[in-house]
């Protein structure tokens, strides 16, 4: 069974979210959300049977404004979100995920990761990695890949940990929400075409994530990152307005109570805007679409403690919301 959300005083920042929930055995459904937990369908509100969250997300400029007068009637009727199932809050059409965004995460990898040889002091090779990370950020150089829609989960979802993945990881993340089709925007501009933001878990089978039968191909993030439930999603997409200061979240995740990551997004390399101003030049990002920005220090390998079967994630970004999921090992064919 899920791991379901534990009640909060307040669960996230601002005056609402949005949320795709359903009842028990029902269909799935677009909800705002007021951080004292209760939920609005949103399809009654907008007279839509079929509406979807990322049909609001289509039309986020004329959408929001409706959201915050809904959000401010109580003669609304709600229900409570601990009586409904929590889904990812949105089905993008795209994902676009961003690698090495975390100046001490790769700092720490550069350092455990030696050459052969190499028995400089560690306090040497952290400076040289330190002058390697300031040198990309100068030559102003983001890494974005590309990840798969099908790989999402709902935030309080089981993960399930395929037969063959060696050495499952997790990847906590600040996800931002497109709001607005953008195309070659700049950095200034792209606070503008962002509608809010989300948590993720970029699950990872370290393992698979270079080929080994040809090295000279690189990474294989199809088979290292997007199997089936390996991106837990939300609970909560909230607005843009309620997070004043994105660069500057804290970022935690805690394996079995147990903390791992523990950083501020101020520790980005690239910021937030740098991040969808960079996808924008080469993809059309649309609304709903999700831009990963990496995942801090603190990852499995480096702790040298992976995933394994009844494993319990607890992921927080401030102001966002808490996800809890629980590892299930896959049952072997």
């Amino acid at each position: 069974m899920p791991v379901k959300p534990e009640p909060a005083s307040a669960l996230f920042a601002g005056p609402l979210a949005l949320a795709t929930l359903s009842a028990p055995d029902g269909p799935a459904f677009p909800s705002l959300v007021t951080p004292d937990g209760q939920a609005l369908d949103l399809r009654q509100a907008f007279g839509d049977e079929r509406l979807t969250t990322l049909d609001v997300l289509d039309r986020w400029e004329t959408a929001l404004p409706r959201l915050r007068a809904l959000a401010a009637d109580p003669a609304l009727p709600r229900v409570p979100v601990a009586a409904l199932r929590v889904h990812a809050p949105v089905a993008p059409r795209q994902v676009f995920q961003s690698g090495a965004n975390y100046r001490q995460h790769v700092i720490d990898l550069h350092v455990a990761h030696r050459a052969p040889g190499d028995d400089r002091p560690e306090e040497e090779r952290r400076a040289e990695a330190a002058e390697l990370m300031d040198r990309r950020a100068a030559e102003d150089l983001p890494y974005v890949f590309i990840g798969l829609p099908g790989a999402i989960t709902g935030p309080y979802d089981d993960v399930v940990l395929p037969a063959w993945a060696e050495q499952p990881d997790w990847e906590l993340e600040l996800a931002v929400v497109i709001g607005r089709a953008a195309f070659r925007v700049s950095v200034e501009e792209a606070p503008r075409y962002i509608a809010g933001y989300t948590i993720a878990n970029d699950v990872t089978d370290r393992a698979t994530v270079f080929r080994r039968d040809m090295p000279q191909i690189g990474t294989d993030w199809l088979r290292s990152k997007n199997a089936p439930g390996f991106t837990p999603l939300g609970p909560w997409i909230v607005p843009a307005e309620s997070i004043a200061h994105p660069d500057d979240l804290q970022v935690t995740l805690r394996l079995n109570g147990e903390t791992m990551q523990d950083e501020s997004t101020k520790d980005m390399i690239f910021t937030v805007a740098r991040m969808v101003a960079y996808a924008s030049q080469t993809a059309r990002l649309l609304p709903g679409d999700l831009v990963l920005t990496g995942s801090p220090a603190g990852n499995g390998m480096h702790w040298g403690r992976l995933l394994r079967h009844g494993d319990v994630m607890e992921g927080s970004v401030t102001g966002l919301g808490v996800q809890r999921t629980r590892c299930v090992t896959e049952v072997a064919p």
